[in-house]
């Protein structure tokens, strides 16, 4: 598949003749034909390109909460999709099988804005959301979807990491109704070493996003064991989040498990999501969640005044009532393997698109593999 040529903003040049890339802090400076470092912003003669306009690597129709978020028009459905390529470089990313592909076939789906704007609507959905990877890295196709949308009414979401410069993150902001941000750590030295970028620059974009724009957005920490799970690092977040942000901005703690170059670290512990949840109460926050677990507390949403729970998410209750009670058959893709396991009769655990293994849900859970690698014991 022949990449796009369709012209990219967000570039300038510098002296030595190279162009400058100016969507994030990166600053990738380019020779003739040099790729950015989320390969698909390209120097091509004396202009930039974004490679990979126009291209998908594929679609799905999602409840929002899987963003996540929670607090925006909870219940509806949103068509979500990505690109390929990301400008940070994470360890242990989740999709990097998109986010590190290097792959232009990989983008199989070609969709104009209008199109995209069109299936959402036909297909009942209230937003879009770009996801999987960065809409940072192809922020001027998101924005001509974004526009497309908005002249049928459908909203637009952006999940990402943050990590932006000022210009083009007002110009993208402008675009987007929800947001879900990624703030990865509490340390420069966690961004950098795991990253290969920088802290500052994401705190920065919350607080535009707080304070300058009518943007509704959640934040996203993914909990890894020893590298961002310390008590001192989550209460100096939490109170970073108070006092900059205010205790209403949602905050929703993950689970990690085994991937890409860190497959050695051990899943997540349950306790570790309770004990970052309490913290970040105890600092204040209103609305603090916990995912990749099944954890009923962290799953509902309560009044921040009397504390009565007014939304009360429990999907895998409702899933075992209907295979149990309605005797209806039912596949579940689910990150929460401790979860999906609970549930099922028959498991198969799938790693870069391959069946890796399979059996009866009782004898995948108690496969030493498994266990340390998705159950975290």
């Amino acid at each position: 598949m022949e990449n796009s040529s369709y012209l990219a903003r967000y570039w300038h040049f510098v002296e030595d003749g190279r162009i400058q890339c100016d969507v994030c802090p990166r600053d990738c400076r380019l020779h003739e034909g040099q790729r950015g470092a989320c390969f698909v912003r390209m120097r091509q003669g004396d202009q930039m390109i974004l490679t990979t306009y126009g291209r998908s690597s594929g679609f799905c129709i999602d409840p929002i909460e899987k963003k996540p978020l929670n607090h925006f028009y909870p219940g509806s459905s949103v068509l979500s999709f990505g690109t390929a390529g990301c400008n940070l470089t994470c360890k242990f990313c989740q999709n990097w099988d998109i986010s590190k592909s290097k792959d232009m076939d990989r983008l199989m789906d070609q969709a104009s804005p209008e199109t995209i704007a069109a299936v959402s609507e036909q297909s009942g959905c209230s937003s879009v959301a770009f996801t999987y990877n960065d809409p940072v890295i192809f922020t001027e196709y998101a924005m001509d979807v974004a526009d497309a949308c908005h002249a049928r009414g459908i909203k637009t979401v952006a999940v990402t990491a943050g990590y932006m410069h000022d210009q083009a993150r007002r110009d993208f902001y402008a675009k987007i109704d929800g947001a879900n941000v990624d703030l990865k750590a509490f340390t420069d030295d966690f961004y950098f070493k795991l990253t290969s970028s920088h802290l500052q620059p994401v705190l920065d974009t919350l607080v535009y996003l707080r304070h300058e724009t009518k943007v509704w957005f959640e934040i996203t920490t993914l909990l890894i064991p020893g590298k961002n799970d310390s008590i001192e690092e989550i209460t100096a977040m939490s109170q970073w989040l108070m006092k900059e942000l205010g205790p209403d901005v949602p905050l929703h703690f993950s689970a990690f498990h085994p991937d890409y170059k860190l497959p050695d670290i051990p899943a997540t512990p349950p306790a570790t999501l309770v004990r970052a949840r309490d913290i970040a109460l105890k600092a204040g926050l209103h609305h603090v969640y916990t995912g990749n677990v099944h954890h009923r507390e962290g799953d509902t949403t309560f009044c921040p005044g009397c504390h009565a729970p007014l939304i009360v998410r429990d999907l895998f209750k409702i899933l075992g009532k209907i295979n149990r009670e309605d005797k209806v058959t039912i596949l579940v893709v689910e990150q929460n393997a401790q979860l999906a396991l609970e549930l099922a009769d028959k498991a198969y655990v799938i790693e870069t698109g391959r069946i890796v293994m399979s059996g009866t849900a009782a004898e995948i859970a108690n496969n030493e593999d498994v266990r340390k690698s998705y159950l975290g014991y």
